[in-house]
């Protein structure tokens, strides 16, 4: 399936969350249309330029908002009073601003699990979720990412992300540090460095070339920075909240679709999430983490419309 035209939102601009926070929203496609909600990925990643282009414009209102510190949201990279309770308000927050009721969520990797916590503290406002590369803000899971999950596949992404790091050095606290140096240019390349790891395993296919590409600008800047704060801090959740509680949205509809070859976000925690809500569909593809991997966003196109089809 190819991703929907590109196009203007129909509204944009920014809403004051509290705590120094405005979030920067944009809307797309029908404003009569079934709302769906974006939650985007990181922490810290920004809707992007391409949100908004996995649904069908003419059937749906897209409803895309910037998380604190991220994308264009002001202030940019701005840490304080940032955690997943924060993030799930600010998207309830959002949806009465709209003054909509009832919304699909679409998320994916760290928007999964924000996707997650927000439809277990206001089950009552989702229609349904379509999830990808689940991630549940475990402490299995971020150990797993904080003591090198790319190492085994990825050899030459690890060798160079620790060679930035002094010798007995814990690598994940010594990035934090030098990622909030009072430095600019330290700063900033230890974030690029965080980032570029990351994004080196993202894909089925491995092109350093192109991840340095994408990782211009300085959008990848609170990303870094937010996902070791997160990681650090395991989300800021009490242990295994979100399969305690899957009891909760039980009975909202629920996809998930999780590439076989995802190294950043295990296939096995979409599993385990499958398990928790038997009635949902879980779609193993042929593909690794990035939503952009084609056997991924197919599943979530179709996956969206079908759902859509089913509840409107």
């Amino acid at each position: 399936m190819k991703l929907f035209p590109s196009r203007k939102p129909y509204r944009k601009g920014y809403l004051a969350v509290g705590d120094g926070h405005e979030l920067f929203y944009a809307l797309y496609g029908n404003p009569k249309g079934s709302p769906v909600l974006f939650v985007h990925g990181g922490p810290g990643g920004g809707c992007g330029k391409h949100a908004y282009q996995y649904f069908n414009p003419k059937l749906f209102n897209i409803l895309t908002i910037d998380q604190r510190g991220a994308g264009k949201s002001r202030p940019f990279s701005g840490m304080r009073a940032n955690t997943t309770q924060k993030l799930v308000q600010d998207l309830h927050k959002f949806l009465k601003f709209l003054k909509i009721r009832k919304t699909f969520v679409f998320g994916g990797s760290w928007g999964s699990c924000l996707s997650l916590c927000y439809a277990i503290k206001y089950p009552e406002t989702v229609l349904g979720m379509v999830l990808r590369g689940i991630y549940l803000g475990s402490r299995y899971e971020n150990d797993y990412s904080l003591k090198g999950y790319g190492r085994t596949h990825f050899p030459e992404v690890w060798e160079r992300f620790v060679s930035f790091v002094p010798k007995g050095r814990n690598p994940s606290k010594f990035y934090w540090k030098m990622m909030n140096s009072k430095n600019p240019k330290i700063a900033r390349k230890y974030c690029y460095e965080w980032a570029m790891y990351e994004g080196n395993m993202l894909h089925l296919e491995y092109n350093p070339e192109k991840t340095a590409k994408d990782y211009r600008g300085r959008w990848f800047i609170p990303l870094a920075r937010f996902e070791a704060k997160y990681l650090m801090n395991d989300c800021f959740l009490p242990k295994d909240y979100i399969l305690k509680n899957c009891h909760k949205i039980q009975h909202i509809p629920c996809s998930i679709v999780h590439g076989r070859y995802d190294f950043v976000c295990t296939p096995e925690m979409a599993y385990v999430l499958h398990k928790n809500l038997p009635k949902s569909k879980l779609f193993f593809v042929t593909a690794g983490h990035a939503v952009s991997d084609p056997a991924v966003r197919d599943a979530l196109m179709r996956e969206i419309h079908l759902m859509r089809r089913k509840i409107k």
